[in-house]
């Protein structure tokens, strides 16, 4: 029932349109076997018109049968298109800690996984609306043929499916449980790719993850997978078994109990036969239904919990401003830790102003990262609150604040394209900024784009400060950027760089532990377990 709601969000009146088609196929394909029937009883003057109708019946299921399956074949790709789009837009949106403690795994499986399972589903889509109303049309006739028939065989077949139905309902539940185990399997395949040296020097940590990780999550999901898919074959079985009781019943018990007209049996067998091919399809696409329904399930719910926490995004960029400072007040910050101990950060009083150059310095664990993601606008303050230039931070400016900054994360991510850069800075700007950073040699920028990014991390983070140059922003921070370079760039970086932007008016937030140039800063900050020192 969601993914029909799912099709009606995206455009009713084509759901209606294509409904209609597919119902007058269906008719038009009940009404094809009702004229067989009749020209099997029919005299030879009678044969010429019911060709004739016979003729202008296959057309017209022809017709709208490619009616409805264009119309809700377009329509089906068009809502997994928007899905995906509305899907990311809500990820973007969403504060970065919530998005933290939903887990990339989850999202990444949401984003692949589940919309490529509706993608699947929504392509039998049209066959199913069709074989519906073939199945319908084909009740009505029998109906119409003889009401009391009819209830013989309706009965039959609803407790037929009541039967399939039971079977179905309990596949869809180890279905939700596979899917489950599929979001642990996502995340221990992402330790196989990030953490494959670790395994590879360490023979225990290996044999240890494989077994009680790896191959305990895969098990689980290959029983519940094919408990559910053994399930789903018997209730097909079932269903076939069933339609020949249905049909011998009609043929050797029912003139048991009750006189039949011949010609009404002949014809509700032959409907009965009919009707074993569509409804043999649309118990076959229900293991396709049932995965969809479950991935629908898991993005809604997913889309829910983050289009409940998103914010403000700016339509377009503005210019920016920042004259005076930017003020923490009483900043503080609480989260749980994996150990699942809480840490809190705060409170937190400093000012940062135009053209200082200020070190952030303190132990693993004292907060730094998270002071950062404070500064920044990428954490909301759970008390106190962010000035800038003198006027609060809130929910509706935090996207523009945050446009004050380029930074360079230690866990960075290095985009292969230069998004958002103004074409002349890539003809000028940046081979300049090539040849300071020493990265001439290896990488060109071709178009809007480096030639290649695969370099050693030292090399990847000037790649990202050469980004950062270019975005040009009032403030820059730096979280541990020169613990991958080489002494002589290092020394560069402390003595060059960061005091050429100084001279420019920019503000520069470092990260750092290198203690040998805290002389350079104007200040030195440092954290002790979340706390000012």
């Amino acid at each position: 029932m969601n993914l029909i709601w799912f099709l009606l969000r995206s455009s009713w009146l084509n759901v209606a349109i294509a409904g209609v088609a597919g119902s007058i196929s269906g008719v038009c394909s009940a009404a094809l076997i009702a004229s067989i029937n009749t020209a099997i009883r029919a005299s030879d003057p009678e044969l010429s018109q019911l060709f004739l109708r016979f003729l202008g019946l296959v057309v017209a299921a022809l017709a709208t049968n490619l009616i409805s399956q264009f119309l809700l074949s377009g329509l089906s790709y068009e809502a997994v298109y928007k899905l995906r789009l509305q899907l990311s837009n809500w990820i973007l949106a969403c504060p970065l800690r919530h998005l933290e403690e939903q887990g990339s795994n989850r999202i990444l499986a949401t984003l692949t996984e589940d919309t490529n399972a509706i993608a699947d589903t929504i392509a039998v889509v049209p066959f199913l609306c069709i074989d519906f109303a073939i199945v319908v049309s084909c009740l009505v006739y029998l109906c119409w043929l003889s009401w009391s028939v009819f209830l013989v065989t309706a009965g039959l077949l609803v407790g037929a499916m009541i039967c399939i139905q039971l079977l179905v309902a309990t596949a869809y539940g180890l279905l939700e449980r596979a899917r489950e185990e599929q979001d642990r399997l996502f995340k221990h395949f992402r330790a196989i790719t990030d953490g494959i040296k670790e395994l590879k020097l360490n023979v225990q940590r290996r044999q240890a993850f494989v077994a009680e990780n790896l191959q305990r999550t895969a098990a689980a999901s290959r029983r519940y997978d094919t408990t559910s898919m053994r399930i789903l074959g018997v209730s097909l079985g079932v269903s076939q078994l069933l339609f020949f009781v249905i049909a011998g019943f009609l043929v050797f018990g029912l003139p048991r109990f009750t006189s039949v007209d011949v010609t009404v049996l002949s014809a509700y067998i032959l409907v009965v036969t009919y009707l074993t091919d569509p409804l043999q399809r649309i118990l076959q696409i229900l293991p396709g239904l049932s995965r969809g329904s479950v991935a629908l399930q898991k993005i809604e719910k997913l889309g829910l919990v983050i289009a409940s926490r998103s914010e403000e995004i700016l339509a377009q960029p503005t210019t920016l401003n920042f004259r005076k400072q930017i003020c923490l007040v009483d900043v503080c910050y609480t989260y749980q830790q994996e150990s699942g101990e809480n840490f809190t950060l705060g409170p937190i009083n400093l000012m940062f102003h135009p053209g200082e150059l200020v070190f952030i310095i303190g132990g693993n664990g004292s907060g730094k990262s998270t002071l950062a993601k404070l500064i920044t606008g990428l954490y909301v303050p759970q008390a106190g609150e962010i000035l800038w230039d003198e006027q609060p931070v809130t929910d509706k400016n935090r996207e523009q604040y945050r446009q004050l900054f380029s930074t360079v994360f230690s866990d960075f991510y290095l985009f292969e394209q230069l998004l958002g850069i103004a074409p002349d800075l890539l003809d000028t700007k940046a081979q300049n900024y090539l040849e300071q950073f020493q990265l001439n040699q290896k990488v060109k920028i071709d178009g809007d784009r480096f030639s290649t990014i695969e370099l050693s991390q030292g090399q990847r983070k000037r790649l990202a400060l050469l980004t950062a140059y270019l975005e040009d922003r009032p403030i820059y921070l730096f979280d541990e950027w020169a613990a991958d370079q080489d002494p002589s760039f290092r020394e560069k970086f402390y003595n060059q760089l960061l005091l050429e932007l100084k001279r420019q008016g920019k503000t520069v937030l470092t990260i750092t532990h290198d203690d040998r140039y805290f002389h350079l800063a104007d200040r030195v900050i440092k954290l002790d377990y979340g706390k000012l020192v």
